[in-house]
């Protein structure tokens, strides 16, 4: 491929990228209105992130196979295609279920497109100069386009509809499907592929089952023998999944992708940063229109301090410094100033506090997390041959999108029950309904926050105690090292 012709498939591919991270937080600033549009309760809610982050997590894994047969650049241009087709079913739901069904359908396309998209990326940009800067523009994608998604669904929601932020999918894919069919050329397959059914129902089954118990414990309690059996089930499953990957022919998992040390730390990393950070972001939606009463646009312009704080951790930190010093000493400290900011956020109250808190606490986490997520994605996918490009990429995405779909299901329980809780004890005769109310929630996100942020110390340790390599090795370099080895991953 000629060196513009990278650069512009590059572009092509953050386009596609970018659709898939926006969506997981578009629609969280359209929520509140699409709540009230489609009746939903505060329980089913957080059913219209979880839906397509469980389905976008746990089919990653069979989406890389599927790649694998039907050849990058065309699993590539078919998920952009369904996405599309998905998000105007979604924009034009009459019901939640219809909604739910969209989101999970978008998930499954998601699944095909993502690993596809990084994958191509991994393989294109080799040269560890090149890598660098064409990772840190996916790395900037990836941490700021929550962000940014959250500052779109303002905008679209407050003077279009909360729809458009489905239906606004449909000319992205459609721009990034033209480019794929001109800019790129990989179609390669794999011709002793075969797909794991036993694995992907395994796998997609456990993650099902798990969340659904983390979802039901708001309703129930985590003493519920409903709950308590989904999540035990859901941890045998899963362990039944890692138990058949040791001995499937053609495991969707392959062995040789989760025994390095390195990548293992980033995606374990990765899984609980998200699980922090997904149900901040629903929290800080709701906090800030429902309690201090910001419109869609006000609350999407609140957002653009992690959009800068991301950018500028990606591009102008971890880009800088990826190949000069070890990557845990970009992880471990993005981590804990991430961190410190979540236990800042974590101090609002009824009042305004934005000035105060929540914007400091935004570029502090825009910051950490920026320099942080570029480095555990070139890192995850470092070192791995061309032909195992495929497996890294899918079980990256799917630590991340299991770490969402579990953070935005936990939390978001933690966060309901400790409203409840917090809102029966201080009610009474003479005391004001609508601010005990409004108290009540924000105790409840204070309390999911600190949870949050335990959970980003957790990715800190992990980061620190497993990544110990001095250099992100590059594709290149591995694939020349190791070319007679038998080829038994995705793509």
């Amino acid at each position: 491929m000629a060196e513009n012709r990278r650069w512009w498939a590059l572009v092509v591919i953050a386009l596609a990228q970018l659709m898939v991270v926006l969506d997981m937080t578009i629609v969280n600033i359209a929520l509140p209105s699409a709540q009230i549009d489609l009746g939903m309760s505060d329980g089913n809610r957080q059913w219209v992130i979880t839906a397509y982050t469980l389905a976008f997590g746990g089919l990653l894994l069979l989406g890389g196979r599927i790649a694998d047969l039907a050849g990058r650049k065309n699993t590539f241009m078919i998920g952009l295609i369904g996405f599309a087709a998905a998000s105007a079913l979604g924009g034009a739901a009459a019901n939640q279920g219809m909604l739910f069904g969209a989101r999970a359908l978008q998930g499954v396309f998601a699944a095909l497109l993502a690993p596809s998209a990084l994958s191509l990326l991994t393989t294109t940009f080799t040269d560890p100069k090149d890598r660098s800067k064409a990772f840190g523009v996916f790395g900037a994608i990836v941490g700021a386009g929550a962000a940014v998604g959250l500052l779109a669904g303002g905008f679209l929601t407050q003077y279009l509809d909360w729809r458009w932020c489905l239906y606004v999918n449909v000319p992205i894919a459609l721009v990034a499907f033209a480019g794929a069919w001109v800019l790129l050329s990989d179609s390669s397959r794999h011709p002793e592929a075969h797909l794991d059914i036993p694995g992907a129902l395994l796998g997609s089954l456990g993650m099902l089952t798990l969340v659904y118990g983390f979802s039901e414990a708001e309703s129930r309690s985590w003493g519920d023998g409903l709950v308590l059996t989904l999540l035990a089930a859901g941890v045998v499953l899963l362990g039944a999944f890692g138990f058949w990957q040791t001995r499937a022919k053609v495991p969707l998992l392959p062995m040789s992708v989760v025994k390095d040390r390195q990548r293992v730390g980033a995606f374990l990393t990765i899984l609980f940063v998200t699980i922090g950070m997904f149900g901040v972001f629903l929290f800080l939606t709701y906090y800030m229109q429902r309690v201090l009463g910001y419109s869609p646009v006000k609350t999407g312009v609140a957002y653009l301090p992690i959009t800068v704080g991301m950018i500028t951790g990606s591009t102008q930190i971890a880009a800088r410094f990826l190949n000069r010093v070890p990557p845990r000493a970009l992880m471990v400290p993005g981590l804990l100033v991430a961190a410190g900011a979540l236990a800042l956020i974590a101090q609002v109250g009824v009042e305004p506090a934005y000035a105060t808190y929540i914007l400091p606490g935004m570029l502090m986490l825009g910051l950490g997390m920026g320099t942080a997520m570029m480095t555990s994605v070139s890192l995850a996918t470092g070192g791995v041959a061309p032909r195992d490009s495929g497996a890294a990429s899918a079980t990256f995405n799917t630590a991340q999108q299991v770490g969402g779909s579990i953070g935005t299901a936990l939390l978001n329980t933690i966060a309901a029950t400790v409203t409840t809780r917090y809102a029966t004890a201080h009610a009474g005769p003479g005391v004001n309904k609508q601010l005990l109310e409004a108290k009540a929630a924000v105790h409840g996100f204070n309390v999911a926050t600190w949870w949050a942020m335990a959970s980003i110390l957790l990715a800190a340790l992990i980061a620190g105690v497993l990544v110990n390599t001095d250099r992100v090795p590059t594709v290149g370099a591995v694939a020349k090292e190791t070319p007679q080895q038998p080829v038994d991953t995705p793509i």
